[in-house]
Protein backbone atom coordinates (compact mmCIF):
# COMPACT_ATOMS: atom_id res chain seq x y z
CA UNK A 1 0.00 0.00 0.00
CA UNK A 2 3.25 2.27 0.82
CA UNK A 3 4.30 1.37 -2.80
CA UNK A 4 1.19 2.49 -4.43
CA UNK A 5 1.13 5.52 -2.39
CA UNK A 6 4.56 6.65 -3.23
CA UNK A 7 4.20 5.33 -7.24
CA UNK A 8 1.28 7.79 -7.21
CA UNK A 9 2.19 11.14 -5.72
CA UNK A 10 5.31 10.81 -7.71
CA UNK A 11 3.08 12.32 -10.45
CA UNK A 12 1.13 14.48 -7.68
CA UNK A 13 0.89 18.29 -9.60
CA UNK A 14 2.49 19.85 -6.47
CA UNK A 15 2.99 23.17 -9.18
CA UNK A 16 -0.77 23.34 -8.91
CA UNK A 17 -0.91 22.59 -5.37
CA UNK A 18 1.55 25.52 -4.76
CA UNK A 19 -0.89 27.68 -6.61
CA UNK A 20 -3.79 26.81 -5.42
CA UNK A 21 -2.32 27.59 -1.42
CA UNK A 22 -1.35 30.75 -2.46
CA UNK A 23 -4.62 32.41 -3.66
CA UNK A 24 -6.17 30.42 -0.58
CA UNK A 25 -3.80 32.19 1.75
CA UNK A 26 -4.28 35.46 -0.38
CA UNK A 27 -8.14 34.59 0.39
CA UNK A 28 -8.28 34.56 3.84
CA UNK A 29 -5.48 37.63 4.27
CA UNK A 30 -8.03 39.50 2.11
CA UNK A 31 -11.26 38.46 3.97
CA UNK A 32 -9.09 39.47 6.95
CA UNK A 33 -8.98 42.64 5.73
CA UNK A 34 -12.65 43.42 4.33
CA UNK A 35 -14.20 42.12 7.89
CA UNK A 36 -11.62 43.01 10.30
CA UNK A 37 -12.02 39.52 11.89
CA UNK A 38 -10.14 36.52 12.49
CA UNK A 39 -13.29 34.74 13.45
CA UNK A 40 -14.58 35.27 10.28
CA UNK A 41 -11.83 32.75 8.50
CA UNK A 42 -13.23 29.68 10.74
CA UNK A 43 -15.57 28.30 8.22
CA UNK A 44 -13.51 29.05 5.29
CA UNK A 45 -10.78 27.06 6.79
CA UNK A 46 -12.31 24.33 7.55
CA UNK A 47 -13.99 23.76 3.97
CA UNK A 48 -10.26 24.36 2.77
CA UNK A 49 -8.99 21.65 5.02
CA UNK A 50 -12.27 19.07 4.30
CA UNK A 51 -11.24 20.44 0.62
CA UNK A 52 -7.67 18.80 0.86
CA UNK A 53 -8.73 16.04 2.57
CA UNK A 54 -11.20 15.55 -0.56
CA UNK A 55 -8.20 15.77 -2.96
CA UNK A 56 -6.63 13.25 -1.48
CA UNK A 57 -9.05 10.89 -1.13
CA UNK A 58 -10.24 11.50 -4.87
CA UNK A 59 -6.76 11.19 -5.99
CA UNK A 60 -6.62 7.88 -4.63
CA UNK A 61 -10.33 6.75 -6.01
CA UNK A 62 -9.19 7.48 -9.72
CA UNK A 63 -11.38 10.17 -11.59
CA UNK A 64 -12.81 6.67 -14.06
CA UNK A 65 -15.51 5.83 -10.95
CA UNK A 66 -17.12 9.34 -11.90
CA UNK A 67 -17.27 8.22 -15.45
CA UNK A 68 -18.40 5.25 -14.57
CA UNK A 69 -21.51 6.44 -12.18
CA UNK A 70 -22.22 10.00 -14.66
CA UNK A 71 -25.80 8.58 -14.95
CA UNK A 72 -26.29 8.92 -11.18
CA UNK A 73 -24.23 11.53 -10.43
CA UNK A 74 -26.31 13.59 -13.52
CA UNK A 75 -29.33 12.55 -11.70
CA UNK A 76 -28.70 13.54 -8.21
CA UNK A 77 -26.99 17.30 -9.75
CA UNK A 78 -30.55 17.71 -11.07
CA UNK A 79 -32.38 16.75 -8.41
CA UNK A 80 -30.48 19.12 -5.94
CA UNK A 81 -31.24 22.32 -8.04
CA UNK A 82 -35.07 20.53 -8.62
CA UNK A 83 -35.17 21.37 -5.02
CA UNK A 84 -33.52 24.07 -4.42
CA UNK A 85 -36.84 25.86 -6.72
CA UNK A 86 -38.97 24.43 -3.91
CA UNK A 87 -37.03 24.84 -0.88
CA UNK A 88 -34.59 27.34 -1.88
CA UNK A 89 -33.69 30.73 0.87
CA UNK A 90 -31.88 33.18 -0.20
CA UNK A 91 -34.30 36.75 -0.85
CA UNK A 92 -35.30 37.26 -4.43
CA UNK A 93 -34.33 40.79 -4.37
CA UNK A 94 -31.06 39.74 -4.74
CA UNK A 95 -32.22 37.37 -7.81
CA UNK A 96 -31.59 34.17 -6.23
CA UNK A 97 -33.48 31.90 -4.05
CA UNK A 98 -30.05 29.35 -4.06
CA UNK A 99 -29.57 28.13 -0.75
CA UNK A 100 -30.99 25.17 1.18
CA UNK A 101 -30.47 25.46 4.86
CA UNK A 102 -29.84 21.92 6.78
CA UNK A 103 -29.39 21.36 10.16
CA UNK A 104 -27.77 24.64 10.50
CA UNK A 105 -25.99 24.89 7.78
CA UNK A 106 -26.42 26.70 4.68
CA UNK A 107 -25.78 24.91 1.06
CA UNK A 108 -25.95 26.02 -2.39
CA UNK A 109 -26.69 23.02 -4.75
CA UNK A 110 -26.22 24.65 -7.88
CA UNK A 111 -22.34 25.06 -6.80
CA UNK A 112 -22.33 21.22 -6.09
CA UNK A 113 -24.11 21.23 -8.73
CA UNK A 114 -21.54 22.46 -10.80
CA UNK A 115 -19.22 18.91 -10.66
CA UNK A 116 -21.70 16.89 -11.14
CA UNK A 117 -23.22 18.45 -14.49
CA UNK A 118 -19.18 18.97 -15.55
CA UNK A 119 -18.68 15.07 -15.00
CA UNK A 120 -22.01 14.29 -16.26
CA UNK A 121 -21.87 16.09 -19.52
CA UNK A 122 -17.80 15.22 -20.07
CA UNK A 123 -18.97 11.14 -20.45
CA UNK A 124 -21.57 11.88 -22.30
CA UNK A 125 -19.95 13.99 -24.78
CA UNK A 126 -16.98 11.32 -24.94
CA UNK A 127 -19.85 8.72 -26.10
CA UNK A 128 -21.30 10.59 -28.60
CA UNK A 129 -18.28 12.23 -29.57
CA UNK A 130 -17.28 10.69 -32.97
CA UNK A 131 -20.82 11.38 -34.32
CA UNK A 132 -20.71 15.52 -32.71
CA UNK A 133 -21.54 16.96 -35.61
CA UNK A 134 -24.68 14.76 -36.80
CA UNK A 135 -27.54 17.18 -35.66
CA UNK A 136 -29.48 14.48 -34.48
CA UNK A 137 -26.42 13.49 -31.67
CA UNK A 138 -25.78 17.20 -31.02
CA UNK A 139 -29.73 18.05 -29.99
CA UNK A 140 -29.16 14.66 -27.47
CA UNK A 141 -26.42 16.17 -26.28
CA UNK A 142 -27.36 20.08 -26.10
CA UNK A 143 -30.77 18.02 -24.15
CA UNK A 144 -28.67 16.48 -21.84
CA UNK A 145 -27.40 19.49 -21.06
CA UNK A 146 -30.00 21.87 -21.14
CA UNK A 147 -32.42 20.43 -18.63
CA UNK A 148 -29.76 21.55 -15.79
CA UNK A 149 -29.14 24.87 -17.35
CA UNK A 150 -33.32 25.61 -17.30
CA UNK A 151 -33.29 24.69 -13.55
CA UNK A 152 -30.33 27.01 -12.69
CA UNK A 153 -32.24 30.01 -14.61
CA UNK A 154 -35.32 29.14 -12.74
CA UNK A 155 -33.54 30.35 -9.33
CA UNK A 156 -30.32 32.01 -10.33
CA UNK A 157 -29.66 34.01 -13.52
CA UNK A 158 -25.64 34.25 -12.69
CA UNK A 159 -25.01 30.72 -11.99
CA UNK A 160 -26.98 30.09 -15.16
CA UNK A 161 -24.81 31.14 -17.16
CA UNK A 162 -21.72 29.36 -15.88
CA UNK A 163 -23.56 26.56 -16.83
CA UNK A 164 -24.03 27.70 -20.19
CA UNK A 165 -20.49 29.30 -20.78
CA UNK A 166 -19.01 25.51 -19.59
CA UNK A 167 -20.92 23.49 -21.89
CA UNK A 168 -20.34 25.53 -24.56
CA UNK A 169 -16.50 25.28 -23.83
CA UNK A 170 -16.49 21.97 -23.59
CA UNK A 171 -18.77 21.35 -26.69
CA UNK A 172 -16.24 23.33 -28.93
CA UNK A 173 -13.26 21.80 -27.46
CA UNK A 174 -14.87 18.07 -28.37
CA UNK A 175 -15.15 19.10 -32.08
CA UNK A 176 -18.42 20.91 -32.54
CA UNK A 177 -18.43 22.44 -35.92
CA UNK A 178 -17.86 26.19 -36.72
CA UNK A 179 -21.37 26.12 -38.19
CA UNK A 180 -23.33 25.61 -35.12
CA UNK A 181 -21.15 27.94 -33.47
CA UNK A 182 -22.54 30.56 -35.63
CA UNK A 183 -25.82 29.40 -35.44
CA UNK A 184 -26.12 29.83 -31.74
CA UNK A 185 -24.70 33.18 -32.31
CA UNK A 186 -27.71 34.10 -34.97
CA UNK A 187 -30.24 32.19 -32.39
CA UNK A 188 -28.72 34.24 -28.95
CA UNK A 189 -29.35 37.37 -30.94
CA UNK A 190 -32.71 36.51 -31.95
CA UNK A 191 -33.58 35.26 -28.71
CA UNK A 192 -32.73 38.71 -26.49
CA UNK A 193 -36.05 40.29 -27.35
CA UNK A 194 -37.68 36.54 -25.73
CA UNK A 195 -35.06 36.77 -22.47
CA UNK A 196 -35.54 40.73 -21.96
CA UNK A 197 -39.64 40.55 -21.71
CA UNK A 198 -40.18 36.93 -20.75
CA UNK A 199 -37.15 35.63 -18.78
CA UNK A 200 -35.56 38.20 -16.96
CA UNK A 201 -37.41 39.58 -13.56
CA UNK A 202 -37.34 43.77 -13.32
CA UNK A 203 -34.68 43.51 -10.75
CA UNK A 204 -32.08 41.52 -13.45
CA UNK A 205 -33.24 43.92 -16.39
CA UNK A 206 -32.46 46.94 -14.13
CA UNK A 207 -28.96 45.95 -13.08
CA UNK A 208 -28.93 45.22 -16.97
CA UNK A 209 -29.14 49.18 -17.55
CA UNK A 210 -27.50 50.38 -14.81
CA UNK A 211 -24.40 48.16 -16.25
CA UNK A 212 -24.67 50.58 -19.20
CA UNK A 213 -24.80 53.63 -17.30
CA UNK A 214 -24.15 53.22 -13.93
CA UNK A 215 -25.32 56.56 -12.99
CA UNK A 216 -29.33 55.95 -13.62
CA UNK A 217 -29.48 54.25 -9.82
CA UNK A 218 -26.50 54.91 -7.85
CA UNK A 219 -27.97 54.83 -4.62
CA UNK A 220 -29.66 51.19 -5.43
CA UNK A 221 -28.76 48.85 -7.85
CA UNK A 222 -25.96 50.77 -9.10
CA UNK A 223 -24.50 51.95 -5.67
CA UNK A 224 -22.69 48.35 -5.83
CA UNK A 225 -20.22 49.19 -8.89
CA UNK A 226 -20.15 52.84 -7.98
CA UNK A 227 -18.60 52.47 -4.51
CA UNK A 228 -16.70 49.20 -6.01
CA UNK A 229 -14.45 51.62 -8.34
CA UNK A 230 -14.08 54.28 -5.79
CA UNK A 231 -12.58 51.81 -3.60
CA UNK A 232 -10.23 50.09 -6.34
CA UNK A 233 -9.30 53.62 -7.57
CA UNK A 234 -8.63 54.59 -4.11
CA UNK A 235 -6.06 52.30 -3.72
CA UNK A 236 -3.97 53.50 -6.59
CA UNK A 237 -0.21 51.95 -6.89
CA UNK A 238 0.28 50.20 -3.90
CA UNK A 239 -2.94 50.34 -1.93
CA UNK A 240 -3.99 52.39 1.77
CA UNK A 241 -3.21 48.84 3.64
CA UNK A 242 0.26 49.30 5.14
CA UNK A 243 0.11 52.79 4.75
CA UNK A 244 -2.22 53.06 7.65
CA UNK A 245 -5.00 55.10 6.11
CA UNK A 246 -8.87 54.68 6.65
CA UNK A 247 -10.15 51.97 4.47
CA UNK A 248 -13.12 52.58 2.80
CA UNK A 249 -14.07 48.56 2.44
CA UNK A 250 -14.39 48.87 6.17
CA UNK A 251 -16.48 52.00 6.98
CA UNK A 252 -19.24 49.12 4.83
CA UNK A 253 -19.28 52.33 2.66
CA UNK A 254 -19.35 48.88 0.26
CA UNK A 255 -21.57 46.54 0.25
CA UNK A 256 -20.79 42.65 -0.38
CA UNK A 257 -17.15 43.13 0.67
CA UNK A 258 -16.17 40.38 1.69
CA UNK A 259 -17.99 37.94 -0.77
CA UNK A 260 -19.24 39.00 -4.24
CA UNK A 261 -16.60 42.60 -4.32
CA UNK A 262 -13.34 41.21 -2.79
CA UNK A 263 -11.94 42.14 -5.68
CA UNK A 264 -12.59 45.64 -4.89
CA UNK A 265 -11.20 45.31 -1.10
CA UNK A 266 -8.00 43.68 -3.03
CA UNK A 267 -8.04 46.77 -4.95
CA UNK A 268 -8.47 49.14 -2.23
CA UNK A 269 -5.79 47.55 0.30
CA UNK A 270 -3.16 46.45 -1.91
CA UNK A 271 -3.77 48.43 -5.17
CA UNK A 272 -2.81 48.06 -9.09
CA UNK A 273 0.46 45.96 -7.60
CA UNK A 274 -1.96 43.62 -5.27
CA UNK A 275 -4.55 43.36 -8.07
CA UNK A 276 -2.41 42.15 -10.83
CA UNK A 277 -0.70 39.85 -8.73
CA UNK A 278 -3.80 38.48 -8.08
CA UNK A 279 -4.64 38.21 -11.90
CA UNK A 280 -1.18 36.97 -12.67
CA UNK A 281 -2.24 33.57 -9.98
CA UNK A 282 -5.34 32.94 -12.06
CA UNK A 283 -3.43 32.92 -14.94
CA UNK A 284 -1.14 30.97 -13.94
CA UNK A 285 -3.84 28.09 -12.71
CA UNK A 286 -5.73 28.42 -15.89
CA UNK A 287 -2.46 27.83 -18.19
CA UNK A 288 -1.39 24.86 -15.68
CA UNK A 289 -5.23 23.34 -16.05
CA UNK A 290 -4.87 23.94 -19.78
CA UNK A 291 -1.74 21.72 -19.78
CA UNK A 292 -3.27 19.01 -17.71
CA UNK A 293 -6.35 19.07 -20.05
CA UNK A 294 -4.24 18.81 -23.16
CA UNK A 295 -2.19 15.90 -21.63
CA UNK A 296 -5.31 13.91 -20.26
CA UNK A 297 -5.19 9.96 -21.20
CA UNK A 298 -9.16 9.98 -22.38
CA UNK A 299 -11.48 12.02 -23.90
CA UNK A 300 -13.27 11.99 -20.61
CA UNK A 301 -10.48 13.38 -18.44
CA UNK A 302 -9.74 16.26 -20.72
CA UNK A 303 -13.77 17.37 -21.49
CA UNK A 304 -14.08 17.18 -17.28
CA UNK A 305 -10.54 19.32 -16.97
CA UNK A 306 -11.77 21.71 -19.59
CA UNK A 307 -15.32 22.05 -18.32
CA UNK A 308 -13.37 22.85 -14.53
CA UNK A 309 -11.19 25.59 -16.42
CA UNK A 310 -13.95 27.19 -18.10
CA UNK A 311 -16.31 27.43 -15.24
CA UNK A 312 -13.26 28.96 -13.24
CA UNK A 313 -12.03 30.88 -16.17
CA UNK A 314 -15.89 32.22 -16.09
CA UNK A 315 -15.33 33.15 -12.64
CA UNK A 316 -12.96 35.03 -12.52
CA UNK A 317 -13.34 36.98 -16.12
CA UNK A 318 -17.18 37.89 -14.43
CA UNK A 319 -16.76 38.22 -10.68
CA UNK A 320 -13.34 40.86 -11.39
CA UNK A 321 -15.36 42.62 -14.55
CA UNK A 322 -18.10 43.03 -12.69
CA UNK A 323 -16.37 45.01 -9.80
CA UNK A 324 -14.84 47.75 -12.53
CA UNK A 325 -18.15 47.93 -14.45
CA UNK A 326 -16.81 46.00 -17.57
CA UNK A 327 -19.28 43.20 -16.75
CA UNK A 328 -23.09 43.33 -15.47
CA UNK A 329 -23.13 42.56 -11.51
CA UNK A 330 -24.57 38.85 -11.44
CA UNK A 331 -23.28 38.25 -7.73
CA UNK A 332 -20.63 35.37 -9.22
CA UNK A 333 -17.98 34.89 -6.54
CA UNK A 334 -14.33 35.04 -6.81
CA UNK A 335 -12.80 31.64 -6.92
CA UNK A 336 -10.67 30.30 -3.85
CA UNK A 337 -10.68 34.27 -2.83
CA UNK A 338 -14.58 34.89 -1.76
CA UNK A 339 -16.09 34.19 1.34
CA UNK A 340 -17.96 30.70 1.19
CA UNK A 341 -18.03 27.45 2.93
CA UNK A 342 -19.65 25.69 -0.11
CA UNK A 343 -17.89 27.59 -2.82
CA UNK A 344 -14.32 26.64 -1.41
CA UNK A 345 -14.84 22.73 -1.52
CA UNK A 346 -16.67 22.67 -4.09
CA UNK A 347 -13.51 24.58 -5.84
CA UNK A 348 -11.24 22.12 -3.66
CA UNK A 349 -13.36 19.26 -4.67
CA UNK A 350 -12.96 20.22 -8.83
CA UNK A 351 -9.62 20.80 -8.11
CA UNK A 352 -9.04 17.29 -6.73
CA UNK A 353 -10.85 15.50 -9.70
CA UNK A 354 -8.18 17.85 -11.78
CA UNK A 355 -5.29 16.46 -9.79
CA UNK A 356 -6.41 12.83 -9.77
CA UNK A 357 -6.40 13.15 -14.21
CA UNK A 358 -3.08 14.98 -14.03
CA UNK A 359 -1.46 12.02 -12.26
CA UNK A 360 -3.14 9.14 -14.51
CA UNK A 361 -1.95 11.06 -18.08
CA UNK A 362 -0.26 7.70 -18.68
CA UNK A 363 -0.64 4.06 -17.60
CA UNK A 364 0.97 3.50 -13.87
CA UNK A 365 2.61 0.07 -13.40
CA UNK A 366 2.78 -0.72 -9.20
Amino acid sequence: MMKLSRNKFKKFDYFLLSIILILTIYGFFSIYVATGEISSLKSQIVSFILGLIAIIIICFIGYDTFGKLYIPIYVLSNALLLVVIFAGTGGKEWGADSWLVIGGFNLQPSEIAKIGIILSLAKFIEKNKNDINNVFTLIKILTFAIIPILLVVENDFGTGLVFIFFTFIMLFVAGMSYRYIIYSAITGVISLPILWFKILTSYQKNRVLVFFDPSLDTMDIGYHVTQSKIAIGSGQLFGRYFSGEASFAKLEWLPEQHTDFIFAVIGEAFGLIGGAILILLFLLLIYRLVIIAKNAKDSFGSLTVVGITAMITFHVIENIGMTIGLMPVTGIPLPFISYGGTFMLVNMVSLGIVFSIAMRKSQINF
